[in-house]
């Protein structure tokens, strides 16, 4: 990981392993960790995919705290805001990955997904497999340069991946509507903000395609839409310390007003003081 600038304590990580450039895949203990972070707020280019063993700590993601625990694993996707805090007494292990590394469909699938889970609890029955998985990619990722394959420790991070299973794959991937609103909306949500419009660029009665999203997630769809917009401007303001008027023109708004109302009937406070609160924390 490699800091290229930085916005008061915000730092932006960029993809660059350790003397293998060409490597998809790295990996680091938790000590390794705690040598690097100043406990300050990251937002990274790469996964950030992490296994606790034992220990306890908390991490915050995308501005929602996750209290860490033994037996638990961590996934930040790219471009999430993210902090580790209290980890002095957590190990286990992190890998860094760029969002291209899996080498199966459906792990592929899985990371390109914006609605990961950032943590979750391992079951007792899965931890031997998981244990023995990350073992496999840590051996492979530590070999000599003579003997290193750039391949395998892609293949080690798909089995790794399809072994955590992260829950919240397992119901909603079953529902391929729901799939492909949740792509159109990634493409276009800076653009369109109206759920008709997924409606009839997907061919679907908006009562359709509400029922599905609802079924696949408990929101209708124009609340999911809400939600993916409210993320992305709390990461401008929080990370690029954008004006309410840059946000209402990188995400599709008329004019600051009109993007500040939105926000304020969203979060329940005004850009600039969402803005200021987080800065001070």
């Amino acid at each position: 990981m490699v800091e290229t600038g930085h916005v008061r304590v915000i730092r932006q990580m960029t993809y660059q392993p350790a003397g293998r450039r060409a490597a998809a895949v790295e990996t680091m203990t938790f000590e390794r960790l705690r040598e690097l972070n100043d406990g300050g707020t990251q937002r990274a280019d790469f996964h950030v995919l992490a296994v606790v063993d034992t220990g306890h700590g908390s991490v915050t993601v995308d501005f929602l705290h996750h209290p860490l625990k033994e037996q638990s694993a961590v996934w930040i996707p790219p471009g999430a805001v993210h902090q580790w805090d209290d980890i002095a007494g957590v190990a286990g292990h992190l890998v860094l990955f760029v969002p291209t590394a899996p080498v199966t469909h459906a792990t592929r699938e899985l990371v390109a997904s914006p609605d990961l889970v950032a943590h979750w609890s391992i079951p007792n029955a899965d931890w031997p497999f998981i244990d023995a998985a990350r073992d496999h990619l840590l051996l492979e990722a530590s070999a000599p340069p003579e003997n290193f394959s750039t391949g395998l420790p892609q293949i080690l991070l798909s089995a790794l991946i399809a072994r955590l299973r992260p829950p919240h794959s397992e119901a909603r991937s079953r529902h391929p509507l729901f799939l492909t609103f949740r792509s159109s909306v990634e493409a276009h949500f800076r653009e369109h903000h109206d759920a008709g419009y997924y409606a009839r660029a997907l061919g679907y009665a908006p009562r359709a395609l509400s029922r599905a999203v609802q079924q696949a997630t408990g929101r209708t769809a124009k609340a999911y839409i809400v939600d993916r917009i409210v993320l992305e401007a709390k990461r401008l303001l929080a990370h690029d310390r954008l004006t309410a008027a840059r946000c209402a023109a990188t995400l599709g708004f008329p004019d600051a007003s009109n993007f500040s109302v939105f926000f304020r009937k969203a979060t329940g406070m005004r850009p600039g003081a969402w803005q200021a609160a987080v800065a001070v924390e």
